[in-house]
């Protein structure tokens, strides 16, 4: 059964809603009747390992491939009556750039906007006010052949939004740009997002899933594994710890006799004890502490990384690549995690 991890409070509406989506490609299924819900104005990211069908969802959400069965609906329109309201509502900026290498990045805009049926003149201002918004007025005259890998994702999520979407699926934006091309499109995301404007995204760079996304879904094995916020999905996995240090020996001494069970270092007067990292845990140990009266001086909490709860949720199976997707997920371990931090993940 997967994981699912929800906020308190009134949920806000959903921008994609899908129940029970399935879908397969000969005797392979992919999706084994996945749920998703996402709010309004968020970024989501799914991850999985490679094949796990995170394109094959993105397509089947935007209109480009069909489900085997689902409930699903983008924007309020159910996905299966009424597509063409779908496709209304959403932007989509694939794995491969949209760009048109031949003609230049004012023309590719221009090519857009007729293909939303901007008139000329709307067509121009649109395309100028998103040029300039995405820094390449100075590069707009160019061959889009001669722009960097950064550039011409810029140009692809500037040609998206043409149309002006309130939901952008962003299929692996960022694979194969440099650290500061990446760090600016997170910008652009952010900026996106700021606009009310709900964002779907896939990435093989867990480092990205933490920084954008209010909300990550693990896909494996044709499920969903796991899903929360990546401070709620960090603590699934076991690892966490809170570490305390003492200035005076006497005090080191004293708590480690209140705080039983920790881990000691008497060369750095330190202990370290088990944690989840949330509030009443912190609290539990402070109140020992107090009961003593005993006060550390430094305390630091150390929770495991999305590597570790992606690596618990998969447990590196190896999954056939599916045609669509093809990019590895990132560096490889050179051991997996045990069965138990796999169950306690579960």
């Amino acid at each position: 059964m997967p994981t699912s991890i929800r906020r308190g409070g009134r949920p806000a509406s959903a921008a994609v809603s899908a129940i029970g989506l399935r879908k397969s490609y000969g005797d392979k299924t992919v999706l084994d009747g996945i749920d998703l819900r996402i709010p309004a104005g968020s970024v989501f990211a799914l991850l999985g390992p490679n094949g796990a069908g995170k394109t094959t969802a993105v397509k089947i959400l935007s209109t480009l491939i069909k489900a085997d069965a689902g409930d699903l609906h983008v924007g309020g329109h159910d996905l299966a009556a009424d597509p063409q309201a779908v496709r209304a509502t959403i932007g989509v900026t694939g794995q491969f750039s949209a760009v048109d290498g031949l003609i230049t990045g004012e023309e590719n805009m221009l090519l857009m906007a007729d293909l939303h049926h901007l008139s000329k003149k709307e067509g121009r201002r649109v395309a100028a006010e998103l040029l300039e918004r995405f820094d390449l007025t100075e590069a707009a005259g160019k061959p889009a052949s001669t722009y960097s890998g950064g550039m011409k994702r810029r140009l692809d999520i500037a040609m998206t939004l043409i149309g002006s979407p309130r939901i952008i699926f962003l299929d692996e934006p960022t694979t194969g740009l440099d650290p500061r091309s990446r760090h600016t499109m997170w910008q652009i995301i952010r900026g996106l997002v700021s606009g009310g404007v709900t964002v779907f995204l896939t990435t093989q760079y867990l480092e990205e899933a933490d920084e954008l996304a209010d909300r990550i879904a693990v896909l494996h094995d044709g499920g969903i594994a796991a899903e929360g916020s990546a401070e709620e999905l960090k603590r699934l996995v076991p690892g966490g710890h809170v570490r305390l240090r003492f200035a005076d020996p006497a005090a080191y001494q004293s708590a480690a006799l209140a705080l039983s069970g920790s881990a000691r270092d008497d060369e750095a007067l330190a202990l370290q004890l088990p944690s989840d990292g949330t509030q009443r845990a912190l609290r539990s140990i402070l109140d020992r502490l107090d009961a003593v009266g005993i006060e550390a001086d430094e305390l630091t909490v150390h929770t495991p990384g999305l590597d570790d709860v992606f690596f618990a949720l998969t447990d590196k199976t190896d999954v056939p690549n599916q045609s669509d997707e093809h990019a590895g997920f990132g560096p490889s371990h050179q051991s997996g995690p045990s069965r138990q931090a796999k169950e306690n993940a579960r």
